[in-house]
């Protein structure tokens, strides 16, 4: 709860919410609950799902409400799109070749998160991966995961250009355990990022 309200004032957009049951930071879907009605407006909520029986996935959406899914694993687009619920694919760059056609599958998803693990796997492992691998011309929505902390968030912000940014390893002191003067840290350069970008932009 206290990660979530901390966050929540420092200014994200966002919070996910593990409910990948084999995951060390899976969350009890009843302290879901208490953190959607504990965060202020406008601070979504996304529920993350990675091969999810669909009882569990019903279960979920039915009593936390969440405002998007993101889907990790294999889901094909009619799984995803079962739910009436706006979702956000992620694409597992490392097994993944071609990022576009695999987005044009599906062409329903509010937007696709970059991650550097192989399809089926976990992500959240704190690995980066190749970012020149990402088509210049993505046509959707990105958001960008994989090892994403405070040494190259700037960095990546300013050659990426995503819409958005994803973390968790790098902001935690161990396995699962969010350090407040590393998200603070990881802030700042998001704002030095986004700084750098606009400048770029003044300067074309």
């Amino acid at each position: 709860m206290q990660d979530a309200i901390y966050v929540a004032n420092k200014g994200v957009d966002s919070i996910g919410l593990n409910f990948h049951q084999p995951s060390p930071r899976v969350i009890d879907l009843e302290q879901a609950r208490e953190i959607r009605r504990a965060l202020p407006p406008f601070v979504t909520v996304v529920a993350l799902f990675l091969d999810e029986t669909e009882d569990w996935i019903a279960e979920v959406v039915h009593r936390l409400r969440p405002d998007c899914l993101q889907f990790h694993g294999n889901e094909t687009p009619a799984f995803c799109e079962a739910w009436e619920v706006p979702y956000i694919k992620a694409i597992p760059m490392g097994s993944i070749a071609d990022p576009s056609a695999y987005a044009r599958e599906h062409g329903r998803a509010q937007g696709f998160l970059f991650d550097s693990n192989a399809a089926g796997r976990q992500g959240g492992s704190g690995d980066t991966f190749d970012w020149s691998k990402i088509p210049s011309a993505f046509e959707h929505p990105l958001v960008l995961a994989g090892g994403i902390n405070a040494s190259n968030v700037a960095a990546a912000i300013v050659r990426v250009k995503p819409w958005g940014v994803d973390v968790s390893s790098g902001v935690e002191a161990s396995w699962g355990i969010k350090s407040t003067e590393m998200i603070d840290q990881f802030f700042r350069e998001v704002e030095r990022g986004d700084t750098n970008n606009a400048k770029s932009s003044r300067a074309d």
